[in-house]
C-alpha cells in the first residue's frame, strides 16, 4: 500500500484499489504465492509516462529486473488506459491481461462492467474461461480509496 501512496504526486491524482488477494504463482512454479490487486488511476501522465512512474516506484522499493516471470518485491503494470489499444510502449491492453486470475477478479471489484479494448470480451466472459488451477483467496473484504486531486483520465494497473 505505501508503493501505490506514493504513486500520489507527479500526475496521479487518485486512486482506488481492488481487495487483496493471494496468488498462485503464473505459470505454475516453486515461487512463493503473490499478493495481487488491481488499482485504478487517475492522471494526466500519458501511458508512457505513467509506465516510468510505476517503474520508478517498483526501483524505490527494491525491484530489480533480470528475467521475465521472477518473484519480485513489486510488479506495477498498466493493464488497461482509457480503452486504448496500442503497440507501445507500452503495449495497452497489457497482453495478458484477459488470462490471468489475479488482474481479472480483483478489476471485477472495480469496475465489473470492463470489456476488453482489444477484443471486446466482457470481464465474465475472460473470467470463465480461466484456467481453474488460477488460485486466487481474497486477504481483504473491501476496496481502498486514496484521494488526490480532481479526476481527470483513468487508467488501471497491477
Amino acid at each position: 500500500m505505501a508503493a501505490l501512496r506514493d504513486l500520489l504526486r507527479d500526475g496521479i491524482d487518485e486512486i482506488e484499489i481492488s481487495r487483496l488477494y493471494k496468488s498462485a504463482p503464473v505459470p505454475v512454479s516453486d515461487q512463493p504465492w503473490f499478493v495481487n490487486g488491481v488499482a485504478r488511476l487517475t492522471t494526466g501522465l500519458a501511458p508512457v509516462d505513467l509506465l516510468a512512474r510505476l517503474h520508478a516506484v517498483e526501483a524505490a522499493y527494491g525491484r530489480v529486473r533480470r528475467q521475465r516471470n521472477e518473484a519480485r518485491i513489486l510488479d506495477l503494470d498498466i493493464v488497461d488506459y482509457d480503452g486504448r489499444v496500442e503497440a507501445g510502449p507500452p503495449v495497452l491492453p497489457h497482453p495478458r491481461a484477459g488470462e490471468r486470475a489475479f488482474v481479472l477478479r480483483p478489476m471485477q471489484d472495480l469496475v465489473p462492467e470492463w470489456t476488453h479494448p482489444a477484443t471486446g470480451e466482457s470481464l465474465l466472459t475472460l473470467l470463465d474461461r480461466l484456467d481453474p488451477s488460477q488460485a486466487l483467496f481474497p486477504l481483504t473484504e473491501h476496496p481502498i480509496y486514496i484521494s488526490g486531486e480532481p479526476l481527470r483520465r483513468e487508467a488501471i494497473a497491477v
